[in-house]
C-alpha cells in the first residue's frame, strides 16, 4: 500500500481519478478544532504513513487529515521482524513495529512539503523517543523529544507527542508516573510552536492513573489528547500464539477507547480537544465517539481490511447519522452522551 501510494501520488491523472471516485464532501462534516478547519474529522491515525509517504493519495482520497509518523530524533530500524500478524476474526491487527522511521529530520521535512500542496487535509506529525541501543536515562529521552519538537515547530498543522508506544526496548517511562509526564512537558513548554499540540495517551492505564496524566497536561502547553494507543490487555483472545509479540489494533480497542473518551470529555470539558482511535469500521462506532467527546476520529485497521473506499464510507454515514439526529455539524454532537 505504501508503495503503491508513493508511486501514484506523483501521477495527476490517477489523483484526479482518486478524488473523482472517493472523495465525497458534505457541509455538515466541515469542523473547527483547536482553531484549525477540518474538512471532515477522519484521518489517519500514526502508524502507517512512518515516513509521509501517502499524504497526495489521502488527500485525494478525501482525509480530512492525517498524521504521519511516529517519527524520531534519530532514524530507527525499528523491531525485528514480523511487524504484524492479520487478525481478521478480531478486526485486528498485533502490531510490533517499534518505532521504525527514517529519522524526524527528513520526516518532517517531508510532511512540511506534503502539508503545503494538500488541497484539503490538514497535516500532523507524531514525534517518539527513539528506540535503539543509544537509549539512556529519563533526561536523555527528555533531550530525544525535545529534538523533534524544535524540528517540528511551525511546519505542520498539529503536533502529537507519542508517550505511550508499547513496543519500544526501554518500555513507557513517562507515562509510569505523573512526575515523569510532568518534567517531559516542562522541557516541552519551553519550545515555542504556533501549531496545537495533542499527546497519545496509553489505553490500559486505570482510571485514577489516566486523570493524573490528565490533570499534569492540563497544566502545560497541551491542546488535545489522542485516545488510545494499542491494546496490550489479551483477555479473552486466548487463542493468539504468546510468541506473537506487540499490541492490538482496532477491535479489541474500541470499548476501552470510547469509555475513556466519555470519562475524559466529562471531566474536563473543552479543556482538551479528542482524537478518538481504536476500532473504527462504521459510521455508528465513530458516531459513538464523536458523541462521547471526541472531536476527530481517526482510523488505520478498518482502512487495512475494507479498502480505500472506507474514508467515503465513513463520511456518507456519519453525515446520515448527523442529520437524523438534528445536528447540523460535527461540533453539535460532540460529548452529547457524556
Amino acid at each position: 500500500m505504501i508503495r503503491f501510494c508513493q508511486i501514484t501520488g506523483k501521477m495527476p491523472p490517477l489523483m484526479w481519478l482518486c478524488r473523482t471516485m472517493l472523495n465525497y464532501t458534505d457541509p455538515i462534516l466541515e469542523t473547527n478544532v483547536m482553531g484549525i478547519n477540518f474538512a471532515n474529522p477522519f484521518g489517519l491515525s500514526a502508524g502507517l504513513d512512518k515516513n509521509c509517504d501517502m499524504a497526495a493519495v489521502l488527500d485525494h482520497a478525501g482525509f480530512g487529515f492525517e498524521t504521519v509518523g511516529s517519527t524520531t530524533s534519530r532514524p530507527c530500524a525499528g523491531n525485528p521482524r514480523p511487524w504484524f500478524h492479520r487478525l481478521p476474526e478480531y478486526d485486528s491487527m498485533m502490531v510490533h513495529v517499534g518505532l521504525a522511521n527514517d529519522g524526524s529530520d527528513v520526516v518532517i521535512e517531508r510532511a512540511e512539503d506534503a502539508w503545503r500542496r494538500t488541497q484539503s487535509m490538514q497535516l500532523s506529525v507524531s514525534i517518539a523517543r527513539t528506540n535503539d541501543d543509544q537509549v539512556g536515562d529519563l533526561n536523555e529521552g527528555i533531550e530525544d523529544y525535545c529534538i523533534s519538537m524544535e524540528r517540528a515547530a511551525g511546519r505542520t498543522a498539529m503536533v502529537e507527542v507519542n508517550v505511550s508506544c508499547p513496543n519500544t526496548t526501554v518500555g513507557e517511562p513517562f507515562t509510569e508516573s505523573a512526575e515523569n509526564l510532568d518534567k517531559l512537558f516542562a522541557a516541552l513548554d519551553r519550545i515555542e510552536r504556533p501549531q496545537p499540540t495533542l499527546v497519545k495517551m496509553p489505553l490500559n492505564k486505570p482510571w485514577p492513573q489516566f486523570k493524573e496524566f490528565l490533570d499534569v497536561l492540563a497544566a502545560h502547553n497541551v491542546q488535545g489528547v489522542t485516545i488510545a494507543n494499542l491494546q496490550k490487555d489479551r483477555t479473552g483472545l486466548d487463542d493468539i500464539p504468546k510468541d506473537w509479540l506487540g499490541g492490538l489494533s482496532g477491535g479489541p480497542c474500541t470499548v476501552a477507547s470510547t469509555e475513556l473518551i466519555r470519562r475524559t470529555y466529562a471531566e474536563y470539558g473543552d479543556r482538551f480537544a479528542i482524537a478518538g482511535v481504536g476500532g473504527v469500521f462504521t459510521p455508528e462506532q465513530a458516531y459513538e465517539k464523536i458523541r462521547a467527546g471526541s472531536s476527530l476520529i481517526m482510523f488505520i485497521s478498518s482502512l487495512m481490511y475494507r479498502g480505500p473506499q472506507q474514508i467515503t464510507v465513513l463520511k456518507r454515514g456519519l453525515a446520515k447519522l448527523l442529520r437524523r439526529d438534528g445536528f447540523g455539524s460535527v461540533a453539535e454532537a460532540v460529548g452529547v452522551d457524556a
